[in-house]
């Protein structure tokens, strides 16, 4: 993965996803979906909540991974090839089964979230929200 001054920590890129309310950074896993959504320039969409989920479209094309899922842990990153959507689970939407994080297809799981995914609360529907590569 091509990366960008300061933008490395451990094995993976970096990602900040903002908001009104606050921000959280991610960890991207080396995968064509991630080296996509991390090579785009900083981009701002409106925000979507379903259950425990917040979701947002990206101006990136991709295809199922050969190991998508449907069921991640929380603060899983993931792409959702047919929305054309970031979607970030912390927790369960309305089609889990107990407290798993199921989405509403099978995506691309692109990283992991650092830190509590449950700041993702605070993500009001409509709103504005930004991701952009950390540099």
């Amino acid at each position: 993965m091509a990366h960008r001054t300061g933008a490395q920590k451990g094995n993976g890129v970096r990602i900040r996803i903002s908001w009104a309310g606050g921000e959280i950074y991610g960890q991207l896993d080396d995968t064509p979906s991630s080296r996509a959504v991390y090579e785009m320039p900083p981009h701002t969409a409106e925000a979507h909540t379903w259950g425990q989920e917040v979701y947002f479209s990206l101006p990136v094309q991709t295809t199922l991974d050969a190991r998508p899922q449907q069921v991640v842990p929380q603060g899983t990153i993931c792409f959702w090839v047919q929305g054309s959507s970031l979607a970030l689970p912390y927790g369960p939407t309305p089609i889990s089964t107990g407290k798993e994080c199921r989405l509403v297809t099978a995506v691309n799981v692109l990283g992991r979230l650092e830190g509590d995914p449950h700041v993702l609360a605070s993500v009001q529907e409509g709103a504005p929200i930004t991701v952009e590569p950390v540099e």
